[in-house]
C-alpha cells in the first residue's frame, strides 16, 4: 500500500486529507465545549476554509516543519490540476489549501498517525492563537 499511496493523484490524497481534518476540527470544537450546531458550522469554517488551511500550509513552511518527502507531497498538491473554480478564495489560496489536505491524505493513507496527528494538533494551534490575537 505504501508504494500505491505515492502513486495516487494528489486531488486523491486531498479528498481524503480533507474529510480526515474536518473530522479532527470538529472532534476538537465539541471538545471546547460547542455545542449549538450553527455555531459549529461557523466556527468549523474558520478551521477548514480554503483561506484558514493555506495560511496554515504557509505557516508549516515557513517554520520548516516539513520533512524534504512531504514537501514533495505538498508542491505535488500545490500544483494538482483541478476542474474546479475557487468560489471563495483565490486560486493560489485554494492550490495552499488543496497541498495541505494532500499532505493531510498522505500521512493517513501511509498509517502515519503520530506525525498526522502532530501536524493536525499544530495546525489547530495555529488557528486557534491566531483567532485570539483578532
Amino acid at each position: 500500500m505504501e508504494q500505491q499511496v505515492n502513486q495516487l493523484n494528489s486531488l486523491v490524497l486531498a479528498y481524503i486529507g480533507d474529510a480526515i481534518y474536518e473530522v479532527h476540527v470538529r472532534n476538537h470544537l465539541i471538545q471546547t465545549g460547542q455545542i449549538n450546531p450553527h455555531e459549529l458550522q461557523q466556527r468549523a469554517v474558520q478551521y477548514v476554509s480554503a483561506k484558514a488551511q493555506s495560511e496554515i500550509m504557509h505557516h508549516l513552511l515557513t517554520i520548516d516543519f516539513l520533512e524534504d518527502e512531504e514537501k514533495g507531497v505538498v508542491r505535488r498538491g500545490r500544483n494538482a490540476k483541478s476542474n474546479s473554480i475557487p468560489k471563495n478564495a483565490s486560486v493560489q489560496a485554494y492550490r495552499y489549501a488543496t497541498a495541505f489536505e494532500a499532505l493531510m491524505g498522505y500521512h493517513y493513507l501511509k498509517k502515519n498517525e503520530d506525525r498526522l496527528h502532530e501536524l493536525i494538533h499544530l495546525s489547530l494551534q495555529y488557528v486557534v492563537n491566531k483567532l485570539r490575537n483578532e
